[in-house]
């Protein structure tokens, strides 16, 4: 029987742990607080002097992974360790009894994310996923706006993520260029997932993919001329066709050295057109031109959490355990988006149409009015 719904009083806070304390844990952890439905209460990591010093910083309990797994107070594991491992460290926490919440992306691979959805379902546990800047005040009232009309009938999107490699600055830039890696799996969720929270699931995908550059040099200070083998395609153009009738094009790419002036997203209608902002923010702006006007107009918020929310996914997740209704940044919109990046480069591979093998439910909009640690009307 499902454990989600009855684990406690809808007033108690779902405590929370977390696995893998690097730089991302620092946000999740200062917004931990943050929401009435949860509260993250140990931190752990495989180097256990990390995790004590994080947890000493943000006044919580460090400790093992082992340690945190056993505690049967922590209901839920929010799963921040590299990529590679987000679906062993999420089989381990389902393993024993935690609802887990995963940074992008779900798995390394379409059958690891299946095997991690299967063992959530087969115990009646919950499984969420980053990226969730599309519950944020920006893309939340653009949601808003399509609903109440808008643009009219939505028929389609661009949207492009353009710019240079992270080899001239980030301190380990070789998993970028791995397989797994590159500018689809790197920035491509935070795309997806705002295209899908907009228009509802994808039908299917087609993609043309290159390696550009075979080697790319570091230029950060300390890793200065370092050769990194590139393994995975940099340059990705793709067709997305939506089950609800509209068509997007999705380009991201790590080669562009001389600037790009577009857009991040449009959305087309029958009646207007919607500039959505940086899907990798919770913020604005918005802008809304509708037929037979001259000018772009900027649309007020009409959603609150707009500076860094991340792990509004999670604490959304924790209601979700507290009350039984659905969470938004679910496991199947998160396996959703993982299916249509590997579709994507499989299309490219075989020269044809991707046929999506998943499908997710388009996640509900949040009601306006809500003070900034609710999540519920």
């Amino acid at each position: 029987m499902s454990t989600v719904g009855n684990e406690g009083k809808a007033g108690d806070k779902v405590k929370v742990g977390i696995i893998g304390t690097g730089n991302i844990s620092g946000i999740y952890l200062q917004n931990g607080q943050r929401f009435d439905s949860m509260e993250v209460v140990a931190c752990a990591d495989l180097d256990v002097e990390r995790a004590r010093a994080r947890g000493e910083e943000f006044g919580i309990r460090g400790c093992s992974v082992e340690e945190l797994l056993a505690d049967p107070d922590i209901r839920m594991v929010i799963n921040l360790t590299i990529p590679q491992a987000h679906a062993p460290v999420a089989l381990q926490a389902l393993e024993a009894g935690k609802h887990v919440y995963t940074e992008k992306p779900l798995a390394a691979t379409r059958e690891e994310g299946l095997q991690v959805l299967e063992a959530a379902r087969s115990r009646g546990l919950l499984v969420g996923g980053a990226p969730d800047t599309f519950l944020g005040g920006g893309i939340q009232t653009c949601i808003k706006l399509i609903e109440d009309g808008a643009i009219g009938t939505p028929i389609g999107a661009t949207a492009f993520m353009m710019g240079r490699g992270p080899e001239a600055w980030h301190p380990n830039p070789d998993f970028f260029y791995q397989h797994g890696g590159g500018p689809l799996f790197d920035m491509g969720p935070y795309y997806l997932t705002a295209l899908i929270a907009l228009l509802g699931p994808i039908k299917r995908a087609a993609g043309s993919a290159r390696i550009t550059f075979p080697e790319r040099i570091a230029t950060s200070e300390k890793l200065y001329g370092k050769k990194i083998p590139v393994e995975t395609p940099t340059h990705i153009a793709s067709v997305l066709d939506f089950e609800s009738g509209p068509i997007a094009t999705l380009l991201t790419s790590f080669d562009i050295n001389g600037g790009s002036v577009l857009p991040r997203i449009e959305l087309y209608g029958s009646e207007g057109t919607l500039l959505v902002p940086d899907p990798n923010t919770f913020d604005g702006p918005v802008k809304l031109r509708r037929a037979g006007e001259e000018a772009w107009s900027e649309v007020p918020l009409t959603h609150g959490k707009t500076e860094n929310a991340r792990g509004i996914g999670a604490a959304d997740m924790a209601q979700a355990i507290r009350t039984g209704r659905p969470h938004r940044a679910s496991g199947e919109l998160a396996y959703h988006v993982l299916d249509a990046m590997y579709g994507i480069l499989d299309s490219s591979a075989a020269g044809a149409h991707y046929s999506m093998r998943s499908t997710c439910p388009k996640p509900a909009a949040f009601p306006t009015g809500l003070a900034d640690g609710e999540l519920d009307g």
